[in-house]
């Protein structure tokens, strides 16, 4: 009970879990299709258990799988200041006109918050120095690049990978690879989308043997995705905002399949945002666009008939839009039996199919 009442999803205290120590996974399974995967039929019926690697015998004919080719970048870089005192930047997205091949104007979390003042400049590397210009929204920073060479190749030298924070370690080699999905080509954020993460060539050639087409749309994760809502009425979490592309290519992919009434399968939030923020009365567009999409219960979806996902932290937006999908009880239902059974959890951990 809470508060006198059954929880029903409507309040952000609604999803809290507990998650006992060492379910978070430091690092990836040994093969990304190994991971556990459960699966979750919203008209009822009993969780199953299966491998990623299962998800081909989940899939029909006829189907449309749509992934998020966006691309991590290594945008986390660590240096010092004139005085030797060590700090970081993370840079969140470029300020330059979109036409401008080599960035250089950026806006940045950096720390420490209170030291790096516009006008300071910390060292990365030699020949690579970032400037903190001016201050911006939300106690970040506008920094510009100093470099010598290419803005992208020094970026890839000397950034690296952006890892969430519970984690709790900082980025080893493997992260370079195990941190992209195998169809990451767009680079653009500083998170990855997750689900994607499982996938192998191996099994996406699998997929498409059995006749599901595979389409490709881009979000640009942001770092926003990581925070915690911090208010209990959704109605006023002020939902961070992230660049999405749904190429012609895609929409009329999608938008064919619907109406010969076949399914629109999502890998992970970022996808159903994508699809949900471009679709107008059910019929998905092409182009560019920002959302600012919160879906959390109730919501009714336009686009998406299945959703491959991750486990995400408690009181997330993603861990909403999970319930909007799978309905409230069955969500929170399957991360109970996640936690019994010994699921991995977050970014590097086990996912689950809701369908």
């Amino acid at each position: 009970m809470l508060q006198g009442r059954l929880k029903d999803g409507a309040r952000v205290s609604d999803y809290e879990y507990d998650l006992p120590l060492g379910r978070i996974a430091h690092y990836p399974t040994e093969r990304r299709d190994q991971s556990r995967l459960l699966v979750l039929l919203r008209d009822g019926g009993p969780f199953a258990h299966r491998r990623f690697s299962d998800l081909v015998d989940l899939l029909c004919p006829g189907d449309v799988l749509v992934v998020n080719e966006s691309r991590v970048r290594p945008a986390r870089l660590l240096g010092r200041k004139p005085t030797g005192a060590p700090s970081e930047i993370l840079l969140l997205r470029p300020l330059d006109e979109p036409s401008l091949d080599e960035p250089t104007l950026w806006e940045a979390l950096v720390r420490p918050g209170g030291k790096l003042k516009p006008g300071r400049v910390v060292n990365i590397a030699p020949g690579f120095d970032v400037e903190v210009v001016d201050s911006a929204p939300g106690g970040g920073r506008v920094v510009r690049l100093l470099v010598q060479g290419p803005v992208w190749e020094v970026l890839e030298k000397h950034g690296h990978v952006p890892l969430p924070p519970y984690l709790e370690r900082d980025d080893e080699p493997l992260d370079r690879e195990r941190y992209q999905t195998v169809y990451a080509r767009v680079p653009g954020s500083v998170a990855a989308p997750t689900a994607g993460l499982h996938f192998t060539p191996d099994l996406l050639d699998k997929i498409e043997a059995k006749g599901v087409r595979r389409v490709a749309v881009t979000l640009d994760v942001g770092v926003g995705t990581f925070r915690p809502v911090e208010v209990n009425d959704p109605a006023e979490h002020d939902m961070h905002s992230e660049r999405y592309f749904v190429p012609a290519e895609a929409a009329d992919a999608i938008n064919a399949a619907r109406e010969e009434g076949l399914r629109i399968w999502a890998v992970g939030t970022t996808v159903v945002r994508t699809l949900e923020s471009a679709a107008c009365d059910g019929v998905v567009g092409e182009g560019a666009g920002v959302t600012e999409l919160f879906v959390h219960p109730p919501y009714r979806f336009q686009v998406v008939d299945g959703m491959i996902t991750n486990f995400h932290l408690p009181r997330s937006t993603l861990l909403m839009l999970v319930a909007a999908f799978g309905g409230y009880e069955r969500t929170m239902e399957a991360y109970s039996v996640a936690i019994s059974e010994g699921y991995r959890f977050y970014s590097y951990g086990d996912a689950m199919v809701v369908g």
